[in-house]
């Protein structure tokens, strides 16, 4: 559920060790069906017991697999010392010029290593095979390298797959937040060149009401410069920032506009884009409440459903009918929705549609659980 103040923030610790056990449970899963594959054909192959040989199998393929994950990781750190900015050696990978031969020394350790633990398992005298066996080493090496290989290779490429899937998402990410940084750019100048056109009327037939439309748009612009710099805001200050504007509004409609605002208590913190009901508001006074000579009533709720957060701006003016109001179908509403499409994707979106009773009604639907 998005909060206006950050969460506390916590220890990454917990995550990491679930991560690092869930790579582990991996890697000992598809190393265990590299050794059980690699004892069937050779159970085939020269004819001996499955599971005596499935046994040696992964007596010495558990050992390179150590040897060699352990030793890339060893050469990985080590390497970053000299090249800390390297992203390949911060994801432990230090490069086929290191890792071939730590495949080799690896798989030649495992062999030293797993072969007479295999025997003492099954209760039989073996040796280390050595150069006294030749045949026996070679075929030991010949399998383990190819094994050790093949998984290496394997793990190297999903990790390229992965770390170009992320640079592609943070690509997709950075073009997203330049865009919205663009389109909030063109909020602010939108609002004050609207009310600068209604002052510059106004001016001309009550100077009074100018002035007192200028000191409220000067404290309108102080208050929400910091507001629409900071991207995400409690809903409370984007009610307060309605207010704001709507009091400005105000001067110059006079009693032809009401204003409602219906803010739950438990909603108040709510972070949501910054001034993002804004261009909603403008859009019901200038299409709704004004081409209507008595003027209306706006109406701005918020209310929960479900795992939505819906924000309603309705208005009693002429409603989408006319041909002032369908007007506001164009930046306006566009703008909100290019901000809601870059911070929400698809699990966002903005309705406009008539009332029954008259007027027209914005109704955005944010997810709860999505906070950008």
């Amino acid at each position: 559920m998005p909060t206006a103040l950050p969460a506390p923030a916590r220890s990454a610790l917990p995550t990491r060790t679930t991560a690092l056990a869930a790579r582990l449970l991996r890697d000992l899963a598809i190393g265990g069906a590299v050794c059980a594959a690699v004892a069937v054909f050779l159970s085939v192959v020269f004819n001996t017991p499955f599971w005596r040989t499935l046994v040696f199998s992964l007596c010495i393929g558990m050992s390179c697999m150590g040897l060699i994950v352990g030793g890339i990781r060893l050469a990985a750190q080590g390497l970053r010392l000299r090249h800390p900015d390297d992203t390949a050696l911060r994801a432990g990978w230090p490069g086929w010029r290191w890792t071939l031969p730590i495949i080799l020394a690896g798989s030649w350790g495992g062999v030293q290593i797993g072969y007479p633990l295999a025997g003492w398992l099954l209760g039989i005298s073996v040796s280390r095979p050595g150069l006294a066996q030749p045949r026996t080493l070679f075929i030991n090496l010949a399998v383990s390298v190819v094994a050790a290989g093949f998984m290496v290779y394997w793990s190297w490429s999903r990790a390229r797959l992965a770390s170009s899937d992320a640079r592609a998402q943070a690509a997709l990410r950075a073009a997203a937040e330049t865009r919205l940084k663009l389109l909030e750019a063109q909020l602010e100048p939108h609002m004050l060149f609207n009310t600068l056109a209604n002052l510059r009327v106004l001016i001309a037939l009550d100077p009074p009401r100018a002035q007192a439309m200028l000191d409220h748009l000067i404290a309108f612009l102080r208050a929400t410069l910091n507001a629409s710099r900071a991207g995400l805001h409690p809903l409370a200050t984007e009610f307060d920032r309605l207010a704001d504007y709507l009091a400005l509004m105000a001067v110059r409609m006079g009693p032809r506009l009401a204003v409602e605002f219906d803010l739950p208590t438990g909603l108040r913190e709510m972070a949501v884009p910054a001034l993002l009901l804004q261009p909603l508001v403008e859009n019901c006074i200038q299409h709704g409440l004004e081409p209507k000579i008595e003027g209306g009533r706006i109406t701005v709720r918020a209310i929960r459903e479900g795992a939505h957060l819906v924000l309603t701006v309705r208005d009693s003016g002429v409603g989408l009918g006319s041909q002032a109001s369908a007007a506001g179908t164009g930046f306006g509403l566009e703008q909100v929705r290019q901000r809601l499409a870059a911070l929400y994707g698809e699990t966002a979106n903005l309705v406009l549609e008539v009332r029954p009773d008259g007027g027209t009604e914005a109704r955005i639907s944010l997810p709860l659980a999505n906070t950008p």
